[in-house]
Parts: C-alpha cells; sequence; structure tokens
C-alpha cells in the first residue's frame, strides 16, 4: 500500500487530501479545505497539511508522494508537481467514472477539459482574463447584496423573473448590479440572471471541445453553487450542447485528488524503473 498526499493551493482556497493506494483500490484517507482570506497561502497549506497528517495518524515521513498542484509548486516540501488541467481530469474520473469532460469554476476562471478514461486531457480551452465568470465576482456580487457566500446558490434558486446581466466584462456587471439594486430588483432574480450568464459562457466553451461522449462533472468551488449547476443544465441544452451536468459533494477537492493519484501513478512507475535497473 502507499499513502499518498494531495496539495491543491488555488487564489481562493487550500484543498489537502491524503489516500492510500494499493493496485486499483484507490481510499481516500482524509480531507481538509480551508479559505485563503488574507493568509499566506504556503504558510497556511503547510499548516492544513500537518494537520490532516496528524488527523490521520500519519506524518510526513510516512507519505511516499507529496503532489501539489495549482500553486503549489513553491511548497518545499512537495515531492512534485503536476498541472491543474491534469489534476482535475484524473480527480473528476475519481468523483464521477463516467465523466469525459471536466467544467474547472475556481476563483479567478472557468476552464473545460476534455479527457478519456483513464484522465489523460485530450483538449481544453478556458475563460478569457476577465473575471466577469469567477468565484471571485460572484463573492465581490454577494459582499455588495448584503448576503453570504453560501446563500448564493438557494436564493438564486428562488429566482422568479432573472434580470439580464452583462456577461462580458465584470467592471459593467457589477454596473449593471448596481443599477438593479437602486431598480429594486431583487437578490434572487441578480443572483438567477448573474448565473444564467456564467452557464452561458461556460456551456460555449464546452461546445468548443468538440464531440463530448458521457458526463460533465464540474468541479472547483463554484461547482457546490447549486444555482450555477441548475443553471448550467439548462445553459447546455439551450446551447445544443447534448451532455449531462454533474456535480458533487467533494468536487472542491477534485485538484488535490487527482494530484494525490497521479501522485501514486508517478511513484510506482519511478519504483518499477528503479527495480528494473
Amino acid at each position: 500500500m502507499t499513502i499518498t498526499s494531495g496539495i491543491d493551493v488555488g487564489t481562493g482556497a487550500i484543498k489537502v487530501v491524503a489516500f492510500a493506494v494499493e493496485g486499483d483500490q484507490e481510499r481516500c484517507l482524509g480531507k481538509r479545505v480551508e479559505r485563503v482570506r488574507q493568509r499566506d497561502p504556503l504558510k497556511l497549506a503547510g499548516d492544513i497539511y500537518d494537520d490532516l497528517l496528524k488527523e490521520t495518524g500519519l506524518a510526513r515521513a510516512d507519505v511516499a508522494y507529496c503532489a501539489t498542484t495549482g500553486e503549489g509548486e513553491a511548497l518545499t516540501f512537495h515531492t512534485g508537481h503536476f498541472y491543474s488541467m491534469t489534476t482535475h481530469a484524473r480527480g473528476a474520473i475519481y468523483l464521477n467514472p463516467g465523466s469525459r469532460a471536466v467544467l474547472d469554476t475556481g476563483a479567478l476562471h472557468g476552464r473545460a477539459i476534455r479527457m478519456d478514461e483513464r484522465g489523460k486531457v485530450l483538449a481544453y480551452k478556458m475563460t478569457s482574463q476577465c473575471a466577469s465568470g469567477s468565484g471571485q465576482f460572484l463573492e465581490n456580487i454577494a459582499r455588495y447584496l448584503g448576503i453570504a457566500q453560501d446563500e448564493i446558490g438557494s436564493l438564486s434558486q428562488r429566482a422568479d423573473s432573472p434580470e439580464k446581466v452583462s456577461g462580458i466584462c465584470a467592471v459593467l456587471a457589477e454596473t449593471d448590479v448596481i443599477n438593479m439594486v437602486s431598480r429594486g430588483i431583487s437578490s434572487p432574480n441578480i443572483l438567477r440572471g448573474i448565473h444564467e450568464s456564467m452557464a452561458d459562457r461556460l456551456a460555449k466553451l464546452l461546445k468548443t471541445l468538440g464531440s463530448l461522449d458521457g458526463t460533465v462533472q464540474m468541479t472547483g468551488g463554484l461547482a457546490l453553487d447549486a444555482g450555477l449547476v441548475e443553471a448550467m443544465k439548462d445553459a447546455v441544452v439551450k446551447a445544443k450542447v447534448d451532455v449531462a451536468i454533474e456535480s458533487h459533494p467533494d468536487a472542491i477537492y477534485a485538484g488535490a485528488i487527482g494530484a494525490a493519484l497521479w501522485g501514486a501513478f508517478r511513484h510506482k512507475r519511478l519504483a518499477d524503473m528503479a527495480h528494473a535497473a
């Protein structure tokens, strides 16, 4: 049995997992997530990692391969680093073996990834640099509306007349929201309008990947936003993209999971090479 760990250092949150891997059997030993806020992300990652190991009765020396992704390459104690496209693809396969594409919806951007049954990336597309399709943008809007971030999804689902929001630019979209509030538009209708704008952009991104088979697995922090997931299901129908959109309670850990599992694969490969030599 091989113990591996995955650390995903994101802009908005740090995700850490530990896995036990033996042959085709992959078992999650523990997981932790914590928002970065105004703290040093690298110090926070190290602290969370040590806390998780302590919870699972492990020490750093017990971990055969500590894999990082996102901005985690700067961690001094990591064994190896993997690109986030690769880790989200592999993590999506773990969460849903039938998935053949990923919508990674993070704090700064959205990304569509097509992969095979092993999690190998075949194609990908990313949204533009504009933040209007990001988690950070939604967090700013929630702050302006005076609501908690974890209320966004449920409020959006209560909309009865969604208000159209600019999907081109974060500045224009925020201006739209300010005007809506002054006109008395309800928070649910504003949020649903934002979700629909984001979902339309992501559905178009999926369409650029070409023919898709199987399920599209949403990953990243916004995959837990029920309002956005619902809007995505409508948007793919509208865009004539014939896929099923799915989320998962552990979707935010997809990058860290993928890092841990690719780490186990690389560790075995290196061990086999050493043995053959």
